[in-house]
């Protein structure tokens, strides 16, 4: 957690800078009329400067491919996982525990949305063994003690078929609708995680091309690749990023919706099939 903060006051602290930053170059050139020294000027220089500019050629050479090497062997040593963690910053954070809840929300979804929740074989037969013995109560019981859904179903059908056999498949028809309402509740969550997930990316790609940008605006030569390479791939990780949660979390609500949709199905037209057995149901 502290980790989390630092990177996160960090990364507050480098946005601030380059928004102050940004507002001293435009105030700048709305002054001036231009921003910093224009090519020109050091043009009429360089004629004087030849000479001494030959003389330190060779060493600032040396000292510039000394600092290359040193730059190619730091860059060596830092693993893939290591630029990834750096690179994606709060953003990656964010987008971890996003993918922390969508996988939990995906067990849980999965362990709720089977057959044996919704229509159990084996109720359905001792259901059907109760009717054909006419032990209707036997069968009320046998709905009260089962925690399916079609049992549940069932039983509010049962206990209201003294008001009539309408009133009992309105009663059934409620409980189910109210039951799908809960289902698509619960189911809605991975949505908005595969909605918001890319948008965190996206904020992070925007925010990597900002550092980039910032880099090509505030040096006063030729920004190195090395630095211009942080504020991209800090743009291009948060990408993948939220890509990565966002698919799988979109996946998942689909395939359970669709299976949500079916057992829903199923339940009603078994309910309505073995409520018309009953002897109010052939009247």
């Amino acid at each position: 957690m502290k980790l989390m903060n630092d990177k996160e006051q960090a990364a507050t602290k480098r946005f601030s800078l380059w928004v102050v930053m940004c507002l001293g170059l435009i105030t700048g050139g709305m002054l001036t009329g231009h921003l910093g020294v224009s090519p020109s000027a050091y043009a009429d220089e360089a004629p004087a400067e030849d000479g001494a500019a030959a003389e330190d050629a060779a060493p600032e050479k040396k000292a510039s491919d000394d600092n290359k090497d040193s730059d190619v062997e730091a860059a060596k040593e830092r693993s893939f996982l290591t630029w990834m963690i750096e690179a994606s910053g709060i953003f990656g954070a964010i987008l971890l525990v996003l993918s922390f809840v969508m996988v939990a929300l995906v067990m849980m979804n999965v362990l709720q949305v089977k057959r044996d929740v919704f229509i159990p074989q084996s109720f359905i037969d001792a259901y059907q063994q109760k009717l054909e013995a006419k032990d209707y109560k036997g069968a009320y019981d046998l709905c009260k003690a089962d925690e399916s859904l079609v049992a549940r179903v069932l039983a509010v059908g049962m206990g209201r078929l003294d008001r009539g056999y309408a009133s009992a498949i309105e009663g059934m028809q409620e409980l189910g609708e109210e039951e799908n309402m809960n289902y698509e509740h619960r189911l809605s969550y991975l949505a908005l995680i595969s909605s918001i997930a890319p948008m965190i990316g996206l904020m992070g790609t925007v925010y990597g091309m900002i550092l980039s940008f910032q880099k090509i605006a505030t040096s006063t030569v030729a920004p190195k690749p090395s630095e211009l390479a942080d504020g991209i791939s800090t743009a291009l990780f948060t990408t993948l990023e939220g890509l990565a949660v966002a698919i799988p979390a979109m996946v998942a609500y689909s395939i359970l919706r669709n299976r949500v949709s079916r057992y829903m199905l199923e339940v009603g037209m078994v309910s309505e099939g073995l409520m018309g057995r009953l002897p109010m149901g052939k009247q």
